[in-house]
Protein backbone atom coordinates (compact mmCIF):
# COMPACT_ATOMS: atom_id res chain seq x y z
CA UNK A 1 0.00 0.00 0.00
CA UNK A 2 1.26 3.64 -0.63
CA UNK A 3 0.99 6.93 1.10
CA UNK A 4 0.54 9.97 -0.48
CA UNK A 5 2.71 12.59 0.89
CA UNK A 6 1.26 15.13 -1.63
CA UNK A 7 -1.08 16.06 -3.79
CA UNK A 8 -1.14 19.25 -6.37
CA UNK A 9 -4.74 19.48 -8.02
CA UNK A 10 -5.06 22.69 -10.68
CA UNK A 11 -2.50 24.44 -9.24
CA UNK A 12 -2.41 28.12 -10.88
CA UNK A 13 0.22 30.22 -8.79
CA UNK A 14 3.30 32.90 -8.35
CA UNK A 15 3.21 36.03 -7.19
CA UNK A 16 1.61 39.09 -8.30
CA UNK A 17 -0.23 36.81 -10.61
CA UNK A 18 -0.32 33.47 -11.56
CA UNK A 19 3.44 32.18 -13.89
CA UNK A 20 2.48 28.66 -13.60
CA UNK A 21 -0.52 26.30 -13.83
CA UNK A 22 -2.83 24.79 -14.07
CA UNK A 23 -0.48 21.59 -12.42
CA UNK A 24 -1.36 18.42 -11.72
CA UNK A 25 0.65 15.72 -9.92
CA UNK A 26 1.14 13.59 -6.65
CA UNK A 27 4.21 12.03 -4.66
CA UNK A 28 4.08 8.93 -3.18
CA UNK A 29 6.01 7.48 -0.01
CA UNK A 30 9.32 6.40 -1.68
CA UNK A 31 9.05 7.30 -5.05
CA UNK A 32 11.70 10.51 -6.49
CA UNK A 33 9.71 12.74 -8.93
CA UNK A 34 11.20 15.08 -11.37
CA UNK A 35 10.06 18.74 -12.17
CA UNK A 36 11.00 19.40 -15.70
CA UNK A 37 10.31 22.31 -18.32
CA UNK A 38 11.76 25.23 -19.94
CA UNK A 39 13.55 28.14 -17.45
CA UNK A 40 10.90 30.55 -16.25
CA UNK A 41 8.04 28.63 -16.34
CA UNK A 42 7.47 27.74 -13.06
CA UNK A 43 9.30 25.06 -11.47
CA UNK A 44 10.67 26.82 -8.22
CA UNK A 45 7.31 28.86 -8.10
CA UNK A 46 5.89 25.01 -7.41
CA UNK A 47 8.56 24.63 -4.41
CA UNK A 48 8.04 27.92 -2.99
CA UNK A 49 3.89 27.14 -3.36
CA UNK A 50 4.79 23.93 -1.03
CA UNK A 51 7.02 26.43 1.94
CA UNK A 52 4.70 29.00 1.67
CA UNK A 53 7.03 31.73 -0.12
CA UNK A 54 3.99 31.89 -3.19
CA UNK A 55 0.50 32.35 -3.23
CA UNK A 56 -1.76 29.65 -4.58
CA UNK A 57 -4.44 31.64 -7.11
CA UNK A 58 -6.54 28.27 -7.71
CA UNK A 59 -6.10 24.61 -7.28
CA UNK A 60 -4.87 23.83 -4.13
CA UNK A 61 -1.49 21.72 -3.09
CA UNK A 62 -2.08 19.79 -0.23
CA UNK A 63 0.53 17.57 2.53
CA UNK A 64 -0.49 14.26 4.23
CA UNK A 65 -0.89 15.44 7.73
CA UNK A 66 1.65 15.64 10.07
CA UNK A 67 4.40 15.51 6.72
CA UNK A 68 7.65 16.66 7.35
CA UNK A 69 9.42 18.87 4.82
CA UNK A 70 13.10 19.53 4.13
CA UNK A 71 14.12 22.00 0.92
CA UNK A 72 17.40 22.56 -0.67
CA UNK A 73 17.04 25.96 -2.25
CA UNK A 74 18.08 26.52 -6.06
CA UNK A 75 20.84 29.37 -4.68
CA UNK A 76 21.52 27.63 -1.28
CA UNK A 77 23.58 29.84 0.98
CA UNK A 78 23.03 32.95 -1.70
CA UNK A 79 19.94 33.19 -1.15
CA UNK A 80 19.01 36.50 0.30
CA UNK A 81 23.00 37.02 1.16
CA UNK A 82 26.62 35.58 1.17
CA UNK A 83 28.50 32.92 2.45
CA UNK A 84 30.52 35.71 3.87
CA UNK A 85 27.59 36.42 5.79
CA UNK A 86 27.53 33.01 7.57
CA UNK A 87 30.39 32.54 9.80
CA UNK A 88 29.75 29.03 10.90
CA UNK A 89 31.40 25.95 10.61
CA UNK A 90 30.06 23.17 8.70
CA UNK A 91 29.12 21.09 11.82
CA UNK A 92 27.34 24.07 13.40
CA UNK A 93 24.71 24.44 10.12
CA UNK A 94 24.88 20.65 10.69
CA UNK A 95 23.35 20.75 13.82
CA UNK A 96 21.04 24.08 13.13
CA UNK A 97 19.56 22.34 10.40
CA UNK A 98 18.90 18.97 12.81
CA UNK A 99 21.49 16.84 10.30
CA UNK A 100 23.55 14.08 12.03
CA UNK A 101 27.09 14.00 11.27
CA UNK A 102 26.67 10.54 10.86
CA UNK A 103 24.58 11.07 7.76
CA UNK A 104 27.62 12.95 5.75
CA UNK A 105 29.34 11.37 2.94
CA UNK A 106 33.41 11.15 3.38
CA UNK A 107 33.94 14.55 1.10
CA UNK A 108 31.83 16.45 3.73
CA UNK A 109 32.91 14.91 7.11
CA UNK A 110 36.43 15.82 6.14
CA UNK A 111 34.72 19.63 6.16
CA UNK A 112 33.14 19.83 9.61
CA UNK A 113 35.58 22.49 11.18
CA UNK A 114 35.89 24.51 8.11
CA UNK A 115 33.92 28.15 7.70
CA UNK A 116 31.19 27.82 5.28
CA UNK A 117 32.68 30.43 3.47
CA UNK A 118 36.20 29.04 3.18
CA UNK A 119 33.78 26.30 1.00
CA UNK A 120 34.10 26.39 -2.37
CA UNK A 121 30.45 26.88 -4.39
CA UNK A 122 30.58 22.84 -4.97
CA UNK A 123 30.98 22.42 -1.42
CA UNK A 124 28.84 24.72 -0.24
CA UNK A 125 25.89 23.31 -2.52
CA UNK A 126 27.04 19.47 -0.99
CA UNK A 127 26.51 20.83 2.18
CA UNK A 128 23.10 22.47 1.70
CA UNK A 129 21.69 19.26 -0.47
CA UNK A 130 23.27 17.08 2.28
CA UNK A 131 21.70 19.06 5.26
CA UNK A 132 18.00 18.73 3.54
CA UNK A 133 18.90 14.70 2.64
CA UNK A 134 19.73 14.42 6.46
CA UNK A 135 17.16 16.15 7.78
CA UNK A 136 14.74 13.28 9.16
CA UNK A 137 12.24 14.59 6.64
CA UNK A 138 9.79 12.77 4.91
CA UNK A 139 9.89 14.73 1.76
CA UNK A 140 12.71 16.16 0.09
CA UNK A 141 12.35 19.24 -1.70
CA UNK A 142 15.51 19.68 -3.83
CA UNK A 143 15.71 22.88 -6.32
CA UNK A 144 18.52 22.39 -9.06
CA UNK A 145 20.57 20.18 -6.29
CA UNK A 146 23.38 19.65 -9.43
CA UNK A 147 24.03 23.39 -9.55
CA UNK A 148 28.45 23.44 -8.81
CA UNK A 149 28.91 19.77 -8.32
CA UNK A 150 31.48 18.16 -10.30
CA UNK A 151 30.92 14.78 -11.25
CA UNK A 152 31.65 12.36 -8.15
CA UNK A 153 28.97 14.90 -6.22
CA UNK A 154 26.17 14.23 -9.02
CA UNK A 155 26.96 10.26 -8.74
CA UNK A 156 27.20 10.40 -4.77
CA UNK A 157 23.41 12.54 -4.93
CA UNK A 158 22.27 10.13 -7.46
CA UNK A 159 23.23 7.05 -5.39
CA UNK A 160 21.60 8.79 -2.31
CA UNK A 161 18.29 9.55 -4.53
CA UNK A 162 18.27 6.06 -5.57
CA UNK A 163 18.47 4.83 -2.07
CA UNK A 164 16.08 6.36 0.29
CA UNK A 165 14.65 5.51 3.14
CA UNK A 166 11.33 3.38 3.00
CA UNK A 167 8.36 6.19 3.57
CA UNK A 168 10.33 9.11 1.98
CA UNK A 169 10.33 10.72 -1.40
CA UNK A 170 11.84 13.94 -3.29
CA UNK A 171 10.60 16.17 -5.68
CA UNK A 172 13.78 17.44 -7.49
CA UNK A 173 13.95 19.92 -9.76
CA UNK A 174 17.46 19.62 -12.47
CA UNK A 175 17.93 20.84 -15.96
CA UNK A 176 20.03 17.79 -16.27
CA UNK A 177 17.36 15.05 -17.98
CA UNK A 178 20.19 13.14 -17.88
CA UNK A 179 20.60 13.29 -14.14
CA UNK A 180 17.07 12.97 -13.43
CA UNK A 181 16.85 9.78 -15.71
CA UNK A 182 19.22 8.04 -13.40
CA UNK A 183 17.48 9.04 -10.30
CA UNK A 184 13.55 10.03 -10.78
CA UNK A 185 10.68 6.86 -11.19
CA UNK A 186 8.21 9.98 -13.37
CA UNK A 187 8.54 13.11 -14.38
CA UNK A 188 6.29 15.76 -14.35
CA UNK A 189 6.12 18.74 -17.18
CA UNK A 190 5.74 22.32 -16.10
CA UNK A 191 4.68 24.92 -18.80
Amino acid sequence: MTTRLLTVDGLRAGYEGPVVGPLDFFVEAGEVVGLVGPNGCGKSTVMRVLTGEATVFSGSATRRDGLRVAYQPQYGLNTGGTASEIPLRVREVLRLMEVSQDTLPARLAALLDVRVDRLSGGQQQLLMVWAAIGHPADLLLLDEPTNNLDTDGEALLADTLRSLAPGRAALVISHERDFLTQVVDRMVEVG
